[in-house]
């Protein structure tokens, strides 16, 4: 009973990812099976073959993108509101939760003035596209900030963001960072 049961699960299995395209395969024979019958089986022992699911290849502008936003979290987390201030184009953006939008660089660091220590920002990014001319993209991804008040006690809100990215004299920097917090930090 339990070869039958296998025999079954696999004959199944290998249709499920032959539906969806994972592996091509001949259908296997089913029939009922009970004491005295038949199992299912699978028409030879080459069948099925595994097609083999291709590894996304990332394009070059898509890892710089990537790494940037790599060095970009580690300065953060160095640097705090000054090291995130400078990584943005004169003309920067950020749009955040319930706030009103802060255009330039100059304001950007003026309301980014936080100490790695008391307010924590980390981000990992999830995905990264570049625009046709090579000259712009966009990463997204999940972030969390910690704030650690002085009674030693941290809040945490998480959410999502997107962060626009532009070339300016050759080198790349945020033209617009905006975030949303998940739903359950929401009052």
């Amino acid at each position: 009973m339990r070869g039958a049961l296998w025999s079954l699960c696999r004959a199944a299995a290998v249709l499920a990812l032959a539906s969806a395209g994972f592996v091509s395969a001949q259908v296997p024979t089913l029939t009922p099976f009970g004491p005295g019958q038949a199992q299912p089986s699978l028409p030879d022992k080459k069948s099925p073959s595994l097609t083999p699911v291709p590894m996304p290849v990332l394009s070059p502008g898509v890892v710089e993108l990537l790494r940037l936003e790599g060095e970009f979290g580690q300065a953060v987390a160095k640097g705090g509101g000054k090291a995130f201030a400078d990584w943005f184009a004169d003309d920067g953006v950020t749009l955040s939760n319930g706030k009103p939008p802060v255009q330039g660089k100059t304001a950007i660091a003026a309301i980014a003035q936080w100490d790695p220590k008391v307010y924590q920002l980390t981000w990992y990014p999830e995905g990264a596209q570049v625009g046709p001319s090579g000259d712009t993209g966009f990463t997204w991804g999940h972030y969390d900030a910690t704030t650690n008040s002085p009674d030693g006690k941290s809040t945490t809100t998480s959410g999502r963001y997107i962060t626009f990215w532009k070339k300016v004299g050759g080198k790349w920097k945020v033209a617009m960072d905006a975030s949303a917090d998940d739903t359950h930090n929401l009052p």
